[in-house]
């Protein structure tokens, strides 16, 4: 018997509602019921229950990095000095609160994070490396690749 996953309840406009909301989450339920092919009550039936079930996490603004003085982008590997689990935790909640990590990744390979960070010159980004990432809870070792252009930067 195959394995069932979290969408095997959703169906094909329930797709197409993700689909569009993902390009253009404040396009109207009526803009949005037209695009998916239903009327706008059963539209709304379906957004809602999409949030309820954790499909849709939020809504938020894409801001312009360039226009914020915010467009240099690097990656940091992080090598931590212990992998148990409550150093893991320690290290997954300090970074939460780093706002200039954007992204932070578990990784299986040769090191234990992919880190990305943003900030507005290198800098900016040698002190945030030096006095905030390498004083993370078990950061035993970092190395950096930085970004020299960004090709395709989107989400879901």
């Amino acid at each position: 018997m195959p394995l069932r996953t979290e969408t095997d309840h959703l169906d094909r406009i329930d797709h197409r509602i993700l689909r569009v909301l993902s390009a253009d989450g404040r396009i109207s339920i009526a803009d949005l019921a037209r695009r998916v092919g239903l009327s706008k009550s059963p539209a709304q039936v379906r957004v809602r229950k999409l949030q309820e079930h954790g499909y849709i996490l939020g809504f938020r603004a894409m801001l312009n990095p360039a226009k914020l003085g915010l467009d240099h982008v690097a990656f940091a590997e992080v090598k931590l000095t212990d992998t148990t689990e409550k150093a893991l935790s320690a290290f997954n909640a300090a970074v939460m609160k780093v706002p200039e990590i954007e992204e932070c990744h578990m990784i299986a390979g040769s090191f234990d994070y992919l880190v990305k960070v943003r900030t507005a010159d290198i800098r900016s980004y040698r002190q945030v490396l030096g006095e905030v990432i390498s004083a993370l809870p078990h950061v035993g070792a970092t190395s950096t690749h930085v970004s020299m252009q960004a090709v395709k930067e989107s989400g879901l």
